[in-house]
């Protein structure tokens, strides 16, 4: 697995476990500020990209109104608490 799957992957679960922590909703904007003491600095083009991956596997749902909104799912709160994998996705350790 290279660097930057890694470093994807990390993302991916840091993301899940925000969204499950914050009601399950937010945006591209807020997202790419409350992952940053997690040690990331993500563009928001990286942003959006992690988010649609995320989409493609049934994790989140993404509107674009301007702001990328992001919902997360059943399947993806799951995922954040441990109850599920999902290959792409870092396991995360039990809270």
């Amino acid at each position: 697995m290279s660097f930057d799957e890694t470093i994807s992957q990390h993302l991916r679960i840091t993301i899940l476990r925000l969204l499950d922590e914050h009601n399950g909703t937010s945006n591209d904007s807020l997202l790419c500020d409350l992952v940053a003491p997690f040690g990331f600095n993500p563009s928001r083009d990286k942003m959006r990209t992690e988010l649609n991956w995320l989409a493609e596997q049934g994790l989140v749902e993404c509107s674009n109104n301007g702001c990328m909104t992001v919902e997360l799912t059943q399947r993806g709160e799951d995922v954040a608490k441990c109850r599920v994998t999902v290959p792409g996705v870092k396991r995360p350790a039990r809270r």
